[in-house]
């Protein structure tokens, strides 16, 4: 049965966690194998799933020891990251050291939240950005963090699924004009997000 969403029964308590999470964090690390996929020099997504969220819960409970007042806004942040069955969900980065070039990258690609693709065959789905925060300052400097959802249909479900399929992701901004193709074993991983 797949999960949408994290309840506050998922939850394991604190002392069973610190147990578990060796074994937990293996497991993760496995999950997220095939589930981060850069695309041209600067970006990455991480997609996300019921998993990487409850863990994602569970080390911020871990880390900060905040209870169950904590963990009511860990549930309320990162539920809306965890896929609802018709959508593929991401965290996209960009991560550059140098600090200077860092800030001159950002400043460049304004709104590229609004630009970002997923293509199969001719069809392009666009992401939608999680409402949460305006991730582009009114002076046009992008997040270095993005959180985005990509909406699909019955059929493109379809589409992404058929063996074969040639699938994209990428970015349709004038100033970052990447795309990378999702290998067999990412469309595997990344269709069990899918509710079929």
């Amino acid at each position: 049965m797949k999960k949408f969403s994290i309840k506050e029964d998922d939850v394991i308590n604190i002392d069973k966690y610190i147990n578990e999470r060796p074994k937990i964090k293996k497991e993760i690390s496995e999950i997220k194998k095939f589930r981060r996929i850069p695309v041209g020099p600067y970006a990455t997504f991480y997609f996300e799933c019921y998993d990487t969220m409850i863990y994602q819960v569970q080390e911020m409970l871990y880390i900060e020891r905040g209870g169950i007042e904590q963990m009511k806004d860990e549930l309320k942040a990162y539920n809306p990251l965890v896929p609802k069955g018709k959508e593929l969900v991401a965290t996209l980065m960009f991560e550059i050291d140098n600090e200077f070039k860092r800030k001159e990258f950002l400043t460049s690609v304004g709104g590229i939240e609004e630009e970002t693709f997923i293509q199969i065959g001719e069809h392009k789905i666009m992401s939608r950005p999680e409402q949460d925060t305006d991730r582009t300052s009114e002076d046009g400097k992008a997040s270095s963090v993005h959180f985005l959802h990509f909406d699909f249909t019955e059929d493109l479900i379809k589409e992404f699924v058929k063996e074969g399929s040639t699938i994209l992701l990428g970015f349709s901004h004038k100033n970052y004009k990447h795309f990378s193709e999702l290998s067999s074993e990412v469309k595997s991983e990344l269709k069990k997000d899918f509710n079929m």
